[in-house]
């Protein structure tokens, strides 16, 4: 009996020496792994506030595929750190680069919310709104520096209006908008430009057309009198070549006439807009009777004009006077570029609620990236072809139709034929 509970305290004795080195290495084990998880601790503390220069430090090679997987993930940051902020370097740069041109414009530039409130302007609008600092004009309303000429104006719709900026009376302004897409709030970037030295330009150079063309129409109009003089055999008899040079006198002499009347028709709408003398057209009769007086110019050319009456009578209220000189600059202008072998057709026709005056030439065309331009003042297709022709007669010619209502529309395929149509309203 006492041999058996030797036994059993020798046992219970081996088991608790063996239970002290299991726990003894246990401890050991555990203090290394908060040893380890200690340095893992701090490294990603590190992380968070930014140092991205503290890695794991261990050899253990229990922690090494962990250890190496960190330092990485800390290597990787690293890199996108760097990474971001040359990105953010060169937008900065271009931000800048950005800025500056847009403040070296001529053109004064606001950013307004669709309460009119400013939220950020140019220096060039600092200056003409008299405000010394950015940030004093930063959430007033636009309106307290300016004044529209129409004062419904909306913020998108301003296309060219005229602007009266109350800090520099004395400058012509015009003032254009564009509203901001993609972009969660309504916001307008506001175009003000100052035009004062254009309008002096412009009234300078209408002022120079109208004096220089309202004295060389005198001279013009003495010299054509004193050729009729002549051809009239009022001086004498006249020889068969000297009345073939005067006639000729007399065709440049007209030419030149109704090129300075034209300039100063010019001048008139531009300056007072057209008046027009409206009555009772018969179209048939009036257009037939234009051509007639026109055919004459196309002798030389050895040109004919074909008329082509509509089938009835059509009749519109218009003024004799600027619908004849838009008729005669349409057929001159066919003569000029026409093919001589081929006739110039005149055709009156009528589309719905409208009459037409279509003058078709079989000549040269006009090019499809000049069609856009040709209506433009002083644009002139002459000028290629070396003959007399200001560019002012269809620009004319479209301001008297679209004072009666109507419009030119023109077509024209290369060496083949050209069509200007005129629609007025009946």
């Amino acid at each position: 009996m006492s041999s058996y509970l030797y036994i059993i305290n020798i046992g219970v004795i081996l088991v608790f020496v063996l239970l002290f080195f299991i726990t003894r290495n246990t401890n050991k084990r555990w203090s290394k792994i908060n040893d380890y998880l200690g340095k893992v601790t701090t490294t990603v503390d590190s992380i968070r506030y930014g140092d991205l220069s503290k890695k794991i430090n261990t050899d253990h090679p229990t922690y090494q595929n962990v250890t190496h997987s960190i330092n990485r993930m800390v290597e990787t940051l690293n890199d996108r750190e760097r990474m971001i902020a040359e990105y953010q370097s060169e937008l900065m740069k271009q931000n800048r680069l950005l800025e500056s041109v847009i403040n070296s414009l001529s053109d004064g530039i606001l950013i307004i919310n669709d309460k009119f409130e400013i939220l950020r302007a140019t220096p060039k609008i600092l200056k003409w709104f008299g405000v010394k600092k950015g940030h004093d004009i930063i959430g007033k309303n636009i309106f307290e520096y300016i004044q529209l000429s129409d004062d419904n104006a909306e913020a998108d719709k301003l296309e060219n209006n005229e602007v009266f900026i109350k800090h520099t009376p004395t400058n012509n302004f015009i003032i254009n908008s564009q509203p901001l897409l993609h972009i969660e709030k309504k916001r307008y970037v506001i175009i003000i430009k100052d035009v004062t030295v254009e309008k002096e330009i412009e009234t300078l150079k209408t002022d120079f057309a109208a004096t220089l063309t309202h004295d060389l129409k005198v001279p013009i109009i003495a010299a054509a009198n004193m050729i009729d003089l002549f051809l009239n055999k009022k001086f004498g008899e006249i020889s068969q070549k000297q009345e073939f040079a005067l006639k000729n006198m007399k065709s440049s002499n007209d030419e030149l006439l109704e090129l300075v009347q034209v300039l100063l028709e010019t001048y008139k709408i531009d300056d007072k807009g057209i008046e027009l003398y409206k009555e009772k057209i018969k179209l048939n009769d009036f257009v037939r009777e234009v051509v007639e007086n026109i055919s004459p110019l196309t002798k030389d050319e050895n040109i004919n004009i074909k008329f082509t009456p509509f089938k009835s009578d059509l009749t519109i209220s218009g003024d004799k006077l600027q619908l004849q000189r838009v008729i005669k600059n349409l057929v001159s202008n066919a003569i000029n570029h026409s093919n001589s072998s081929k006739d110039i057709d005149v055709v009156i026709g009528s589309i719905k609620g409208y009459a037409t005056i279509s003058v078709i030439d079989y000549g040269q065309g006009i090019p499809k990236d000049e069609i856009k331009m040709i209506f433009n003042k002083y644009y002139s297709a002459a000028k290629k072809l070396r003959k007399v022709g200001t560019g002012l007669g269809l620009y004319l010619s479209q301001q008297i139709t679209e004072a009666h209502g109507g419009e030119i529309t023109v077509e024209s395929v290369e060496n083949v034929r050209t069509e200007f149509c005129v629609k007025l309203p009946m």
